[in-house]
């Protein structure tokens, strides 16, 4: 297996558009890496450029022990995996995925066995005489896994593989996409514009936004301590609440002022945010952490708001509540048992030992 090396690496097209700014990244040997970020933010160019599809303008990529910035990409010993499956309509399943090992000169009897090896760990051994247009999306996915698969290479690229399914099946190809990296063990990057994706399958997470690296962590890590307000709001379902106000110091007590209620700031986080006495602030905190006060044993008056609901989704096991209190709307995850309505008053707790706050110039996360 190969560790992937990403050094100061940049793209600009013609016309000055910079698609990739200066990234750095190391992506170690049987690593499972996902790269995620809103489309257009440079994702794709990114892996593309690991493949050798796109030229680097600045910067070095290494793959293993090579410099692969000259290397054309059927010398780097990768494979890797469409959006658009790319398989030939002509060809039956077994064909697709053997031809790439017919144009390496591999015996027949070689590639034989490694076709079959791949169908039988992708559950397709019963499509291999079959053409694509007889596959659904999914038997056409593995397919083209499968034809990666055989070829043993180095390194994994996938690029937005699972866009074109539906969501169930979304579900189960993802599922199934981990337990083939941990039965293959191989150095894998997975692009995605899909944080629930990136959540569940990375070992670490890249969040790109226009080019430029946000954050590299593994899933909990993102999710708990972002870097950023841009890191917050898009990793999560549903995102991060955020309220503009002040931080305030009132009789020896800290509180965050949205102007139409307080909320008051945990010990913890009291001398981070000292400096920021008087000053905006932007507060943020994910619907999961707001409760119902009927269903919290202990409600301090002063992390409780009273809010108007505006819209119910019911998902089931939790509902959806869009709220609005003061100048803000947000949005809580609460117990079905609720039984909420529009237009209901409740009282809302904020359990402020998960809040976060951002720098309202920089967006950094203070706290």
């Amino acid at each position: 297996m190969a560790q992937v090396s990403v050094r100061n690496v940049s793209k600009i097209y013609d016309g000055g558009v910079m698609a990739v700014k200066d990234v750095s990244l190391a992506v170690e040997s049987r690593e499972f890496l996902v790269i995620v970020g809103p489309s257009g933010c440079g994702k794709s160019t990114l892996l593309r450029m690991i493949a050798g599809l796109e030229e680097i303008t600045t910067g070095e990529i290494w793959i293993g022990s090579k410099l692969a910035n000259l290397l054309p990409p059927k010398d780097r010993d990768i494979a890797m995996v469409f959006q658009n499956y790319a398989l030939y309509p002509h060809m039956t399943v077994f064909d697709n995925m053997a031809f790439g090992l017919r144009l390496r000169g591999y015996g027949r009897r070689e590639i034989g066995s490694r076709v079959r090896d791949a169908a039988q760990i992708l559950g397709i051994e019963p499509l291999l005489e079959r053409k694509p247009k007889e596959l659904s999306g999914g038997e056409r996915q593995r397919v083209a896994v499968g034809r990666a698969i055989v070829r043993k290479p180095l390194v994994f690229l996938f690029d937005e593989p699972l866009s074109n399914l539906d969501a169930k099946m979304r579900v189960q190809m993802r599922t199934e996409i981990r337990k083939l990296h941990l039965r293959l063990q191989t150095t894998m990057i997975y692009v995605t514009h899909d944080q629930t994706e990136a959540m569940t399958m990375g070992d670490r997470i890249v969040v790109l936004n226009k080019g430029l690296v946000q954050q590299v962590a593994d899933p909990l890590t993102i999710y708990e301590h972002p870097v950023n307000r841009f890191v917050a709001s898009f990793i999560g379902s549903p995102p991060m609440n955020f309220l503009q106000g002040t931080i305030q110091r009132v009789n020896g007590q800290w509180y965050f002022n949205e102007g139409a209620f307080k909320l008051r700031i945990v010990d913890d986080m009291v001398a981070t945010l000292a400096s920021y006495e008087g000053q905006e602030t932007i507060f943020g905190i994910r619907p999961v952490d707001l409760y119902d006060k009927l269903f919290i044993a202990e409600s301090p008056v002063e992390s409780m708001v009273t809010s108007t609901v505006e819209v119910v989704e019911p998902m089931g096991a939790e509902v959806y509540l869009h709220l609005k209190s003061g100048r803000h709307p947000f949005i809580a995850r609460v117990n079905p048992q609720a039984r909420p309505e529009v237009n209901q008053d409740l009282d809302i707790v904020f359990d402020m030992g998960k809040a976060h706050f951002f720098d309202p110039k920089t967006e950094h996360a203070i706290v």
